[in-house]
């Protein structure tokens, strides 16, 4: 492996998806870290809280005379194997620990005498993230958005996916924005969230023209908009996408039924599946009960439980499409209409998916 030279180029690091390798601690890289990075740690987390301990009780030699105590022989070894098939596995990759300091450097010592020379990042995973919230920071007033608007069920995350130079919000927090948006695999950290955002900014920007992104509250399931992108993203021009309120219903139908009892069912297996995916439905009724009133939810509820016994006895679907209909007549639909009037974006474009798609492939750069 040829020899390469310790980097600070954070903008290509993360412009060129380069994989990373990160040797903190599993609790820290829990915490937060990068789309391409992969956690093996020079220290676990018991490891690493004893000698956090030693340190503050006796200083760093002690502390470093620990760390070797604890991960030597076949745990080193182990260790040390695991870095190496990494390093062949992506020769231009990178090491990095939370600083860039001693973790780091005994890792690529160790990799060195295995016969690895590996580079790592100046600065490890702080310099890394500052560098983002500064880029975010430094950009987010330039950056040209189109914000992709329109009513519950339209599909508009169907719209973004078809987009030229999209960034899909709900794709990196795992969730699809609603009482009912939960998938099927947990969101993401707010900083693995934070990160995957601005980095796909980042990219959109490096690409040249517009950006579109769907219109989303603040939180988008647990996961937070970052501030800057939340106000800007409130100046930006918009794009409503219109569909028949029957089309809406397919498309929710699709998405929150038939998807999503299939998927509960393909990980939990027949029975359980199908008990999870009854739960997911009438708790996300649930969820919303207060802002139903006590009444409507009450009609609702029943509609829903009588539809899924329908589905559990032979199948069909078509008592889901009642409590859907009445559910967005009833309440998304005023709740979007309300919001949209308070908003202070420029409606740029009204259209249904082909008009928009069409708008968005002529207002692309010719490269």
């Amino acid at each position: 492996m040829t020899e390469r030279p310790d980097t600070d180029d954070y903008h290509r690091l993360f412009l060129d998806d380069v994989p990373l390798l990160d040797v903190r601690a599993p609790v820290e890289f829990e915490k937060g870290a990068f789309p391409t990075a992969s956690n093996q740690p020079l220290m676990v987390d018991e490891e690493r809280r004893r000698v956090g301990i030693r340190y503050k009780e006796h200083g760093q030699e002690s502390a470093i005379e620990l760390g070797h105590q604890l991960v030597r022989d076949d745990i080193k070894a182990e260790r040390v194997a695991a870095w190496v098939r990494f390093a062949k596995e992506h020769p231009e990759g990178y090491l990095y620990c939370f600083r860039g300091g001693l973790r780091s450097q005994i890792s690529q010592q160790w990799l060195a005498e295995a016969g690895i020379q590996y580079p790592r990042i100046k600065g490890g995973y702080k310099a890394l993230r500052r560098f983002l919230l500064d880029w975010l920071d430094a950009h987010i007033g330039d950056l040209d958005l189109v914000v992709v608007s329109g009513r519950t069920g339209t599909g508009k995350t169907r719209l973004v996916h078809d987009l030229p130079n999209a960034v899909d919000l709900e794709g990196i927090a795992n969730h699809r924005g609603s009482s009912f948006g939960r998938t099927l695999t947990p969101q993401p950290s707010q900083i693995d969230f934070e990160n995957g955002v601005i980095i796909a900014l980042l990219k959109a920007e490096q690409n040249g023209g517009p950006i579109y992104l769907e219109d989303e509250s603040h939180l988008i399931g647990r996961c937070a908009l970052p501030e800057a992108l939340r106000y800007r993203m409130a100046q930006a021009r918009l794009w409503i996408l219109e569909v028949s309120l029957d089309d809406r219903i397919d498309n929710i139908l699709a998405d929150y039924v038939t998807d999503m009892s299939k998927g509960f069912i393909a990980r939990d297996g027949e029975d359980a599946g199908w008990h999870n995916f009854r739960e997911y439905l009438l708790g996300s009724l649930q969820r919303i009960r207060k802002r139903l009133g006590g009444d409507r939810y009450t009609e609702l509820d029943a509609i829903m439980r009588e539809a899924l016994g329908q589905q559990a006895r032979d199948g069909s679907l078509g008592l889901h499409r009642t409590w859907i209909e009445q559910l967005l007549k009833d309440y998304y639909d005023p709740m979007y209409d309300y919001q949209l009037s308070r908003k202070e974006n420029p409606v740029a474009r009204r259209g249904d998916y082909s008009s928009l798609l069409e708008g968005a492939l002529t207002a692309q750069p010719v490269n």
